[in-house]
């Protein structure tokens, strides 16, 4: 399909893909864990799409560059200043030679440093074995340049192969190649000693922040192979949590897989496995291609939790498939992977767990449109990103949610599901494999809608007010939205009840540990979440409730970090002190468990409950067990309990305002 409109360089990359494109990378990766660096080198074959270009320009973050080579000769490289949020660029000088539609060869040795923003490196006390380290990467959404010099923007997308040297098994977000998966831990060699070269192959294009790695003491089963079916799935997970993990997921992984299919189009990338990483990863899964990464923190050991396996496998088409060109567009990936996964939900459970998801969903919305009120801009569903923009700035929910009820609108109006899945599939073929923009998509849409519904259709497309859904701001959706409450009745029916008796004495309360009989953890988690929306309950209805309940001491941490939320809610009691202790325990793992919640949807409105109760405690939490903390959620925590805690003092705030850019990088970086 042709597009009249001219797409945008991306605001966050220095790189000139529009001139030359890398359509494929080769690394060659030696993994130093003595060191906490990557070393080898990146090989790209490029395409160059423009007339008299005279040099390639990389992104890259803090990467010791040692060489350059161009189609095997040694080529003259500069390293430009660093930017503070995108890296520093890497100019390369190119022959005369490389003319419009010729291909060439670039490559590039370096080292990575040892603080790369891309990595975490995790002492073997901080696994779940407690014997060996363990290495892994979260490139989304800009961090890629600081595991190799690359073109990163989602806007190029690119095949890759490795070979990665290590004393410790390799994972990657490819196809493996050597050693089988099926065979022997790390070869058959001795792990921790012994170095095994990894071979993997990406055949299928993606955008440069899928490239993922992780390295430790992992083990790998297969799951059930789905008749009919040549794709295969699995899990990797430390000794120690296979089994568990195992019976977590292996019941929905590929039934999910298979039912997604059906909805949207076949999978593309043949290899569909798990990764439970330890407890500092900062997202709950992370939809690396052929691998996802998920939070241990999923492990309820009910299976209460595995719909987040829907949500990173819709990735494989609307994202990982189908791409954003930038992070202006990105609910284009979010809010269609929100849509998508939900219609799966009803798929396999019912219509009205669809309705529940949006209910939940709605929820986090407001809680997030509500946190910028003070920087609308990042309420729109569509930001305008200004160059150098730090796209982690913006990062919450309101592109899932806001884009995934703007999709079911358009369903609606256009006639419902039955009549809308048509125009997905068309929608996935279409741009499969392709980086888009909204006004892509949206062209796309009236010339579907053009051939398979004529004028009236298109009466109905102009009638919405696209303008408001792109970019309106303030705390509600541009139309009032009604979802399916079946499943959220009970739930706020026993809210309203508790809500009810804030004036009586728990002595005379009647509630009852059977009233959670026959609730699911998304029951339990609208309870609470219904309660959040009343006045702060009295301290001893919170402490009765929390006990009767099991929900202050549950392992379950979706629901035990909304506890906290509730519990919360009014910090001027002394009681909301000892809140505030015991949370501060639990995210930071100092409960005995020694188990960090790293996972950025948990601590995050933790430490921000924890501070409206006691900023000192806050930051002495913080500061005691920051270096468990990933460093994307570290550095997103110190900026907000610097704004929270220390933004109560206007001498603090001043002369952090009065601080230059590189004194601010250093601080946020500590």
């Amino acid at each position: 399909m042709s597009s009249s409109y001219k797409i945008k360089p991306d605001p966050t990359s220095q790189s000139n893909y529009l001139e030359v494109t890398t359509k494929h990378v080769e690394f060659i990766w030696d993994v130093n864990f003595s060191n906490r660096i990557i070393e080898g080198s990146a090989l790209h074959t490029m395409i160059v799409k423009a007339e008299s270009v005279n040099e390639v320009i990389f992104d890259t973050g803090d990467l010791a560059i040692e060489s350059a080579k161009v189609d095997e000769k040694t080529a003259t490289f500069t390293l430009g200043e660093k930017h503070p949020v995108m890296g520093s660029s890497l100019r390369i000088a190119l022959p005369s030679s490389a003319k419009k539609g010729s291909e060439i060869q670039v490559k590039i040795n370096y080292k990575t440093d040892k603080d790369c923003v891309a990595l975490q490196w995790l002492e073997k006390e901080q696994t779940q074995g407690n014997k060996f380290p363990y290495l892994f990467s979260q490139c989304q959404p800009i961090y890629a340049r600081t595991l190799a010099p690359l073109q990163d923007t989602p806007s190029v997308k690119l095949t890759y192969s490795s070979k990665v040297t290590s004393v410790l098994p390799v994972l990657m977000s490819a196809i493996r190649v050597f050693p089988p998966s099926s065979g022997p831990a790390h070869d058959g060699k001795e792990i921790g000693k012994d170095k095994v070269t990894y071979a993997y192959n990406q055949p299928t294009s993606i955008p440069s922040y899928l490239i993922a790695i992780a390295a430790g003491n992992v083990r790998y089963k297969p799951f059930p192979q789905i008749k009919g079916k040549d794709w295969t799935c699995g899990i990797w997970a430390e000794p120690e949590l296979i089994d568990a993990a195992y019976w977590e997921f292996s019941e929905d992984t590929g039934r999910y897989l298979a039912a997604e299919e059906d909805i949207v189009g076949p999978y593309k990338f043949g290899v569909y496995d798990l990764l439970v990483l330890p407890p500092s990863f900062p997202y709950g899964g992370m939809e690396n291609a052929c691998l996802s990464f998920l939070t241990p923190t999923l492990l309820a050991g009910d299976r209460a939790l595995v719909d987040v396996v829907a949500h990173e496998l819709t990735h494989s088409w609307f994202g990982n498939g189908v791409t954003n060109t930038d992070a202006t567009h990105f609910w284009l990936n979010e809010g269609w992977t929100r849509y998508i996964e939900r219609i799966l939900l009803q798929t396999i459970h019912s219509p009205a767990h669809r309705g529940f998801s949006y209910v939940i969903g709605y929820k986090s919305l407001v809680d997030s449109l509500k946190q910028y009120e003070t920087k609308p801009k990042y309420q729109r569903l569509v930001i305008d990103f200004e160059v150098g923009e730090d796209p982690d700035d913006a990062f919450s929910r309101v592109p899932y949610e806001k884009g995934s009820n703007f999709l079911l609108y358009l369903e609606r109006i256009l006639g419902g599901l039955d009549v809308f899945l048509p125009y997905v599939r068309d929608y996935v073929e279409t741009f499969m494999g392709q980086s888009i923009t909204t006004e892509m998509w949206k062209e796309h849409l009236y010339n579907y809608w053009t051939k398979h519904g004529g004028e009236e259709k298109i009466k109905i497309l102009n009638s919405v007010d696209w303008n408001t859904w792109f970019y309106g701001e303030g705390l509600t959706l541009p139309v009032e939205m009604e979802y399916d409450t079946t499943l959220a009745r009970e739930a706020y029916a026993l809210a309203d009840k508790w809500d009810a008796s804030r004036n009586f004495n728990i002595t005379s309360l009647e509630f009852k540990k059977t009233d959670l009989d026959g609730f699911d953890t998304n029951q339990i988690i609208v309870f609470l979440e219904r309660l959040q929306s009343y006045p702060a309950l009295p301290p001893a209805h919170l402490v009765h409730l929390g006990k009767l309940y099991g929900v202050a001491e549950t392992t379950n941490a979706e629901i035990r970090y909304r506890f906290y939320e509730v519990a919360l809610l009014d910090t001027s009691t002394p009681e909301a002190k000892v809140v505030a202790q015991e949370a501060a325990k639990w995210v930071t793992g100092n409960d005995g468990t020694g188990i960090v919640k790293g996972r950025m949807k948990l601590c995050r409105p933790v430490f921000r409950a924890i501070n409206d109760a006691d900023p000192t405690l806050a930051r002495a939490a913080f500061e005691e067990f920051k270096l468990s903390f990933h460093p994307i959620a570290r550095r997103y925590l110190v900026r907000r309990i610097l704004a929270l805690c220390s933004g109560r003092s206007s001498v603090i705030t001043r002369m952090y305002r009065e601080m230059n850019e590189q004194q601010r990088t250093t601080l946020l970086e500590i």
